[in-house]
């Protein structure tokens, strides 16, 4: 960092301060993670020099042994990984994925069904002011309002009254598994294509604690960050009768050169993803998940689903009088990072919604456990319930602490 101080001191600063509050708090959006050490020196390597538009050996510029062997070997290990016969790993981030996917498989206008937003899906799934909901006739499935669950009977009739092109699962505020051989009997009963977004839960499949969308599935699209643990961005895998027209959306169709400093990150997480300890850690965040889950059910905690399958936990604070945009705010103040977000059948605005999102890859990463697991049930608690006591805040904040300096954070060094 001694280069940053010399010439920015600013954003030297700013990163200083960013470092201490990482290592201090407690990360519970579910979306985020820490990379290792090895990640991030590949990240800010001199691979960001390289410009490499096309693929590993049809290459529009010159110079590229290098990145096409870092490139090939991103491939390779993520195919090994996810057991797929095609991957592209050049997205971005799982947006601009989610778009090359669209942009392959369907034409402007036609039909694709998605999970509603405020149900857990994503923006990119059909909300109507995004592109996808206004590029295509996305028709929106929900969670059953008893349950909290998709009822899979709903999406089968959705499926034969509109008879989608292609069909979508996946989540991004969901605490379930998914019924992926039950999505794909449906698409093929009506005709459709099938695509999955596994971006939240990709690390828990490929440590094999959840099932993959894989072998069912023609394309599957995932983050490489989040329960993947790797740097920010995406990758598209398929079927290999996809796999020239995947390419051709990715390059050129919507991107230009890829980031191959990030490819380079990538390639060392999906080697990390291989090894046996990625497996311990899987388990372990869903083994916090759960754990935590329950400790915040005994607090009074009214949990959407009544629990979680996954990383993530979904929390409706309505039976708590504290909307989860002050909810966010006061735990931030005690060093517990979480997000504000809708919960089925909100009320509330999205902006000022009645729930909070929660998760536990970064947590385990940083090797915490069940015993941390109830000390953070006991502070979400009081902190939630004294929502006006600056005095309790103040001690609590003082105990998170205290906790987190014994779990270091890879990469953190002062």
């Amino acid at each position: 960092m001694s280069s940053i101080k010399d010439v920015d001191p600013q954003v030297f600063t700013a990163i200083e301060h960013e470092k201490k509050r990482q290592a201090e708090g407690i990360e519970l959006i579910p979306s985020e993670n820490y990379t290792s050490a090895a990640v991030l020196e590949a990240c800010g390597s001199i691979m960001t020099n390289k410009y490499s538009e096309g693929y590993p050996g049809k290459r529009y510029y010159g110079g590229q042994e290098n990145t096409d062997i870092i490139e090939n070997l991103a491939i390779e290990r993520a195919k090994q990984l996810f057991g797929a016969e095609h991957a592209n790993v050049q997205p971005y981030s799982g947006s601009p994925a989610n778009t090359a996917i669209y942009f392959a498989l369907l034409e402007f206008g036609d039909t694709v069904m998605g999970l509603k937003l405020d149900h857990g899906g994503h923006i990119t799934h059909g909300l109507p002011i995004s592109f996808s909901g206004k590029a295509y006739n996305f028709v929106q499935y929900e969670v059953d309002k008893t349950t909290g669950k998709i009822d899979m009977e709903e999406v089968r009739r959705l499926a034969l009254e509109h008879k989608p092109k292609l069909i979508v699962a996946g989540f991004t505020a969901y605490p379930r598994d998914i019924e992926w051989k039950k999505f794909k009997e449906i698409a093929d009963e009506v005709g459709a294509m099938t695509m999955a977004d596994i971006s939240h839960t990709a690390g828990l499949i490929a440590g094999g604690v959840l099932e993959s969308p894989v072998p069912y599935f023609d394309v599957v699209m995932t983050t490489t960050h989040k329960t993947l643990r790797g740097p920010r961005g995406a990758m598209i895998l398929c079927k290999e009768k996809f796999a020239k027209a995947i390419d051709r959306a990715v390059f050129p169709g919507l991107q230009g050169g890829p980031h191959e400093h990030i490819i380079a990150g990538k390639a060392i997480a999906f080697h990390e993803a291989l090894q046996p300890a990625f497996k311990e850690y899987a388990q372990q965040v869903q083994k916090n998940a759960r754990h935590l889950a329950q400790a915040m059910k005994a607090k009074g905690f009214n949990l959407v689903s009544d629990g979680t399958d996954t990383h993530l936990i979904l929390a409706d604070l309505t039976n708590k009088g504290v909307p989860g945009k002050q909810a966010q705010a006061v735990l931030d103040s005690v060093g517990i990072t979480l997000n504000k977000n809708t919960v089925p059948f909100d009320s509330r605005p999205p902006m000022d919604p009645s729930g909070i999102r929660l998760g536990t890859p970064a947590i385990t990463t940083r090797g915490m456990k069940e015993p941390e697991m109830d000390m953070i049930a006991d502070w979400l608690d009081r902190v939630i319930s004294n929502i006006e006591d600056t005095t309790l805040h103040a001690k609590i904040k003082e105990e998170v602490k205290t906790m987190c300096l014994k779990f270091p954070v890879p990469g953190i060094t002062f």
